[in-house]
This record gives C-alpha cells, structure tokens and sequence, in this order.
C-alpha cells in the first residue's frame, strides 16, 4: 500500500505563481490572510495600530485558495496563514509580526 502524498507540484513560472508574486510586490505591506483566521486578524491589528496601511488577500474568499498557498509554501517555507510580506520579504506569521511590533523592530521596516 503507497503513501498517497497531496503535496501539489508547483510550477513557479506558472502564470499562478507570477501573480502571487506580483500581489506580493503590490503594496509595501501585503497579508495573505484567510477572513476568519485569529493569527490573520492579529496581523492585520498589529499594522493597524501602527497606522501601516496593508493589502490582504483574502483566500477564504477564493477558488484558488490550495493553489496560492501551495505558491507561498515554495516561496516562504510555510503554507500556513497568515504570510506576512514587507516591501516583498516574508516576515512570517501573525505570532512573528506581533514579537518583531513588541521588540520595536517592525516599525523600522518603515522608518
């Protein structure tokens, strides 16, 4: 009996992949987020309060949902939400931006 793997195999000069780098590259801020997600509202809080206007793609809210994550797992290492970009690098998760606003260390990326 063979081990059924669901992993999707991800094409990075798809045209999938282009526009997830494209949206990563839209905004100097840009959250991939799904609507109900706790780690995504934190995230989403913490740039808020910092009066750090943001883009979120909400994937909840999409057909294409397992394709984009999938994408963000090849570029970031984890498919979990929320991906956090600033100015195209990946900060992490919702817990990730939260420790770097607390340490004073976010609010550099737009100093």
């Amino acid at each position: 009996m063979g081990v059924f793997s669901s992993k999707l195999a991800i094409d990075m000069s798809s045209p999938k992949a282009e526009m997830v780098k494209d949206l990563i590259k839209s905004d100097t801020v840009v959250i991939f987020s799904k609507s109900y997600c706790p780690y995504c509202n934190l995230a989403k809080e913490v740039f808020d309060s910092i009066k750090q206007k943001f883009t979120a793609i909400e994937l909840d809210k999409r057909d294409d949902c397992e394709e984009i994550q999938a994408i963000l797992g090849e570029i970031t290492g984890a498919k979990t939400v929320p991906r956090v970009f600033v100015k195209g690098q990946c900060l992490g998760g919702g817990s990730d931006v939260k420790a770097l606003y607390e340490k004073g260390e976010l609010q550099k990326h737009f100093a």
